[in-house]
């Protein structure tokens, strides 16, 4: 599969094949092990404990923020506003998205912006149409100007499941590699928790950001916790060649399979962004499919996240 042809809702709900084996090893005996199994049935499942996983990780974001009462985060790229309650409501979602020839442009997923201008902000969202209806308006629009014009910085999500800090890896600190010209890494198959950034979104982050003069920040989340980096200090660092490029092989829901380029910045690069101070419950659920196919999945509830004060710092520097 191209990239070219990949759509807006593959792109979003694709996993990589080497996270994927990843959880269905975690995951242990279950009733229902044998029905994941079966190829046919195996990306539908797994489409669905991913746009679960996607959903329950920037709610936790965007409520670690609302939570300083300083400041507030809104969803704004498709991921973020489409329907986070119905499977088949998020791909009709992209579908009307990809119909109104918005799907292959790339925004970034929340803003966050000051407490003082919260109702500034509501009050244009509602003129807009509410939060669903921001990616059907180009950013052109006076409206969406306004909105913009509050943002103190952009966040892309990323999310992973892991335990960042039961990770084999998590504590070592880094040490000269040869492969990387002497300069501080991690032996090339280390586990540990990193901030990702693919190269296919690289050119589109930076000229979103060039044109908006709104600083973008790289926040990935796991389990427990969650880490941040800049795009400009992420690019400064992959430019230098601290952070090498890895392939890695994605399958998107409809089955397509994909070899992408993909960055892996060490969360000893990055600043703290959150942690994990109540665990969401892991429940398994289920959805029957047009043709009467049972599909189950892993659904995230609940759990509370804390923003930290590195976080808060890097919030702080740009009043």
């Amino acid at each position: 599969m191209s990239r070219g042809s990949e759509c807006a809702f593959d792109k979003v709900l694709s996993v990589s094949v080497e996270e994927l084996a990843v959880i269905l090893r975690g995951m242990g005996k279950a009733p229902w092990a044998d029905f994941l199994l079966n190829p046919r049935r195996l990306r539908s499942s797994d489409f669905l404990m991913r746009w679960s996983q996607g959903v329950w990780s920037e709610e936790r974001l965007t409520q670690a923020v609302n939570m300083t009462e300083q400041y507030f985060a809104l969803p704004y790229g498709p991921s973020g506003t489409a329907p986070d309650n119905d499977p088949r409501a998020f791909e009709l979602y992209f579908e009307r998205l990809e119909q109104v020839g918005l799907g292959k442009i790339k925004r970034p997923d929340l803003l966050v912006c000051h407490i003082e201008n919260k109702v500034k902000v509501d009050s244009v969202v509602r003129e807009l149409g509410g939060m669903s209806e921001l990616p059907f308006t180009p950013e052109d629009d006076a409206k969406m100007q306004h909105l913009l014009g509050h943002a103190v910085i952009a966040v892309e999500c990323e999310n992973s499941l892991w335990r960042a800090k039961q990770m084999p890896d998590y504590a070592v600190p880094l040490t000269p590699q040869k492969r990387l010209g002497g300069r501080l890494g991690l032996k090339g198959k280390a586990v540990q928790p990193t901030i990702m950034i693919k190269e296919e979104d690289r050119e589109p982050l930076r000229a979103w950001q060039k044109k908006r003069r709104i600083p973008i920040h790289i926040w990935h989340v796991f389990f427990d916790e969650a880490h941040g980096i800049s795009l400009t200090r992420a690019e400064q660092l992959i430019s230098g060649g601290d952070i090498e490029p890895k392939k890695q092989t994605y399958q998107a829901p409809g089955g397509a399979t994909t070899e992408k380029v993909i960055y892996k910045i060490y969360y000893r690069h990055a600043y703290p962004v959150a942690v994990t101070v109540e665990d969401p419950k892991l429940i398994v659920d289920s959805i029957t499919d047009k043709n009467g196919h049972i599909l189950p999945y892993v659904r995230f509830v609940g759990g509370k996240s804390e923003l930290s004060t590195e976080a808060l710092s890097v919030l702080d520097s740009f009043k």
